[in-house]
């Protein structure tokens, strides 16, 4: 692979990357620990993430466990839960805090299937934005420098190549993600 192609690939390794995470933070009606990933606590005046604060458990499908490591953590733990769009109202017997998932509605799961998808074409957008990227740079190369215009095309439809491949990759990711979310 030409070495001047590896900066668009990297920018698409993050792409995926990026909506993977944010894949792992919808929940499919089982506990998913990763759904607190963005849920910010106040620790001692800084934002900090649940997990930094907490050990967090599954004991079960549809329970997460968050057990402080500071009791008055408690309390603001429970706080930034509420505040955040995960649906969920957190219990808790003053030690640790439990947050019961209940099963996904048949109109849930469509809706968070919606959502997936538009995750999904909005990291496609990213793609073919880094492969317009490379594509303009490639067409300075042989307007700047001893570069023919074989050389140019060729670097283009490997460019495509790999977006091609990224977007097939995403593509699956979504299947995945929705097959995840339909199951009952």
């Amino acid at each position: 692979m030409d070495e001047r192609l590896k900066p668009y690939q990297d920018k698409m390794d993050k792409t995926i990357q990026n909506l993977s995470g944010e894949l792992d933070t919808i929940r499919a009606g089982r506990a998913n620990p990763h759904v607190l990933d963005r849920i910010m606590v106040d620790y001692y005046g800084s934002p900090t993430p649940i997990k930094n604060v907490a050990n967090v458990t599954v004991p079960e499908a549809r329970l997460i466990q968050i057990q402080p490591w500071e009791g008055s953590m408690v309390k603001e733990i429970i706080k930034a839960i509420q505040m955040s769009d995960l649906g969920i109202n957190p219990n808790t017997d003053g030690k640790t805090v439990r947050l019961v998932f209940p099963e996904l509605t048949e109109e849930r799961r469509k809706q968070l299937s919606k959502e997936v998808k538009k995750k999904g074409e909005e990291s496609k957008v990213a793609i073919r934005n880094i492969r317009r990227d490379g594509n303009e740079a490639f067409k300075k190369l042989e307007k700047s420098e001893d570069v023919s215009e074989d050389v140019v095309k060729e670097l283009q439809e490997d460019l495509q190549k790999t977006t091609d491949s990224y977007s097939k990759k995403i593509d699956g990711m979504i299947d995945t993600k929705i097959k995840e979310l339909m199951t009952v």
